[in-house]
């Protein structure tokens, strides 16, 4: 049985006529009666009761003529979903978001933006330290992520930059130094410094340590914060500064001031990244849309 077979049975069920379905299809007359003799001879029984003026379903006419429309339109709707992940206007997009980039308003923009033009395709995103993500994108369990820049494992993958970003100095609000408007980092060589462990993001750790050394002092490490925005928090009990992303400003805790470096090297890209040789067109729909 051919989906064709299908598609003639239903035009002379709907028609109730032999000649009106051959017209509607484009072909002639006994070449469609053939058709269905051959269908009815397949299944092992009439569907179609021929009359001097027409026709009429059987009882198993009737039948398969509902299952044969609803099984058109599933071969309808999936031809249509095919072409459309294929062009990259349907289907899934799975996006990785480092947790340094977490707070950058670029990122959610350029969602948005994306789910606007193409709003038959799902967006699922995911939080993670940049090794896992890095890990997960070039195993191919995401379509692409949102990283910052400098990235050690970047090489092995197409970067578009997004956004770039200062590094400032976030102190407790009591801070002797907190009513400067810009400090230079050997003004904190005596506090401790909050650090974030360095899995999660690598490059951005060694960025940070690199600011400390230029400004002629080791930093003092104290007690770690999970995550980059974490150390915002630990900052306000006192634990110390923390040279964090300017994006993360938008968490706007009363017991932090956040400051400008005086460093200029103490700058970040944002990248989308994705995997070198894939031409997934729902990625590169996005990567177009970042410029």
């Amino acid at each position: 049985m051919e989906l064709r077979h299908l598609r003639y049975f239903v035009a002379v069920a709907q028609t109730r006529h032999f000649t009106r379905a051959a017209e509607m299809l484009g072909i002639s007359q006994p070449p469609l009666s053939q058709q269905i003799l051959r269908l009815e001879r397949e299944i092992g029984t009439p569907l179609l009761r021929r009359l001097s003026r027409g026709v009429e379903l059987t009882e198993a006419g009737e039948a398969f003529y509902q299952d044969a429309c609803q099984i058109l339109e599933l071969t309808g709707h999936a031809l249509e979903k095919a072409k459309g992940i294929a062009r990259g206007v349907t289907g899934k997009l799975s996006l990785g978001v480092a947790s340094s980039v977490a707070f950058h308003s670029a990122i959610f923009a350029l969602m948005k933006d994306f789910q606007a033009r193409y709003p038959s395709m799902t967006i699922l995103t995911r939080e993670q330290n940049m090794a896992s993500l890095m890990h997960d994108l070039q195993e191919g369990l995401l379509d692409a992520a949102f990283v910052r820049l400098p990235c050690e494992s970047s090489k092995a993958f197409n970067l578009k930059v997004i956004a770039s970003e200062k590094m400032l100095v976030a102190l407790p609000a009591s801070h002797a130094l907190g009513a400067q408007p810009k400090i230079s980092l050997s003004q904190l060589a005596d506090d401790t410094l909050i650090m974030f462990p360095r899995e999660v993001a690598p490059s951005l750790y060694e960025l940070v340590i690199s600011a400390c050394l230029r400004a002629g002092f080791q930093p003092h490490t104290g007690q770690q914060s999970p995550q980059i925005s974490s150390s915002i928090g630990m900052v306000a009990a006192g634990f110390g500064f923390a040279i964090v992303p300017e994006s993360l400003c938008c968490i706007a805790h009363p017991g932090v001031v956040f400051r400008p470096v005086d460093d200029a090297a103490l700058n970040t890209d944002i990248a989308l990244a994705w995997r070198r040789f894939d031409r997934s067109p729902a990625v590169m729909h996005l990567s177009m849309m970042s410029t």
